[in-house]
Order: C-alpha cells, then sequence, then structure tokens
C-alpha cells in the first residue's frame, strides 16, 4: 500500500495543485478543508504525512497539529505550509510545537515533493516500536501485557469501550501486528515493559513522560 499525504488547506486550488503533484509520483492522497475534517479523517485512518496550511477558519494548523502528535505521536509526519506565517520566527515556532518540517508559499513543487519524500524515508527507517505509540497508547498496550480486556481497560484508565478498542487498533497498525498475542510478544522482545506487574509499567510509564 502505498503513503497516506492529507492535503489540508480551505483553498480548495492549492489542494488540487498539490494532491495532483503527490499522486502524480505514487502516493495516496486525501484532502480536506479545515481542521475538524483533517482529524476526522485522520482518527478514521491514520495518515503517513499530513501537509497543513497554518491559517484556516476554525482551528488552526497549529491546533491541529498538536492534536494529531497527541493521538499519533511520530507515527504521522505533520509539514506545516503558510503563505502569511513566513518569517524565520514562524519557521521556528512550528517546529517547536512538533511540526517535521515547515514550508513557507509559494513554494517550488519539486522542493514540496523533496520534502514529503524526505519525510517519509525517514519514517520507513523509523522502528515501528515504542517511540511511535503516544502515552496513552502505551498505558493500554501496558494493561494489555498486564492481562486485562478492554472493559477492564477502559475502567481503570476511566475511558469508553469504544476508544479502548480505537487505541488497540491503532497499536497493531503502528507496531505491524495483526493481533494483541502479537503485540504482546513484540513488547516483551523489544524491551517496552520490564514484566507483566502494573507497578514496574506504571514506573516505565512515568519514566516517559
Amino acid at each position: 500500500m502505498s503513503e497516506l499525504v492529507v492535503v489540508v488547506d480551505d483553498d480548495p486550488n492549492v489542494r488540487g495543485l498539490i494532491v495532483n503533484l503527490l499522486s502524480d509520483y505514487g502516493f495516496e492522497t486525501a484532502e480536506a478543508s479545515c481542521g475538524e475534517e483533517a482529524l476526522r479523517f485522520a482518527r478514521e485512518r491514520p495518515p503517513d504525512v499530513v501537509l497543513l496550511d497554518v491559517l484556516m477558519p476554525g482551528l488552526s494548523g497549529y491546533e491541529v497539529l498538536r492534536k494529531l502528535k497527541d493521538d499519533f505521536g511520530d507515527s504521522v509526519g505533520v509539514i506545516l505550509i503558510s503563505g502569511e506565517r513566513r518569517e524565520s520566527y514562524d519557521r521556528v515556532a512550528g517546529l517547536l510545537v512538533g511540526a517535521d518540517d515547515y514550508l513557507p508559499k509559494p513554494f517550488a513543487l519539486d522542493e514540496l515533493l523533496a520534502r514529503v519524500q524526505k519525510l517519509v524515508r525517514g519514517k520507513r527507517r523509523g522502528l515501528p516500536g515504542k517511540r511511535r505509540l503516544t502515552r496513552r497508547e502505551l498505558e493500554v498496550l501496558a494493561h494489555l501485557v498486564a492481562g486485562l480486556d478492554n472493559a477492564q481497560i477502559a475502567q481503570r484508565l476511566v475511558l469508553s469501550p469504544r476508544t479502548v478498542t480505537t487505541h488497540v487498533e491503532h497499536i497493531l497498525m503502528k507496531l505491524g501486528v495483526h493481533s494483541r498475542t502479537q503485540a504482546i510478544a513484540m513488547a516483551y522482545r523489544e524491551g517496552f515493559f520490564e514484566g507483566p506487574s502494573l507497578r514496574v509499567i506504571e514506573g516505565e510509564l512515568a519514566a516517559a513522560e
């Protein structure tokens, strides 16, 4: 399956231009006209890369960026783009709040393509392990390792069972496995946790903050 890139911009002409370029080079693409739409899309199917305009009606690009990083960690790469915020301090601010790259408008299409390809190559080299899981996903995985089912995890973490199910699906996808048993085996093999004891697990999570 080719990498999925979501293009988020309130200007349909900009979206169309970028989508056509990326599609020609083999990327799967999707469009969102606002931050809320982008977040809904990401929760249904986490993308590999998000090209995100900074200034949009509703949620700003910075707000969407923070929500994406909170939900998906480094598994979703984000490139901020902006025609208004073009100064060096704007780029620094974007990187400080978690963006993987920052590209002022107007940009050359070949430069945009090169930056997307670079980010994708970096993600491919990254291990599908602990660093790609968010803190909440680590907590859910820890409780899976401890032998709890979804209902028990939901009660312990004060979440809905549906939310726990979603987190488990994201964990399986990020680790590249197909079952809870495989996820638990990988957690042991890669040393995510020292053992099934929740006391040890909670210490591991506290150290990861």
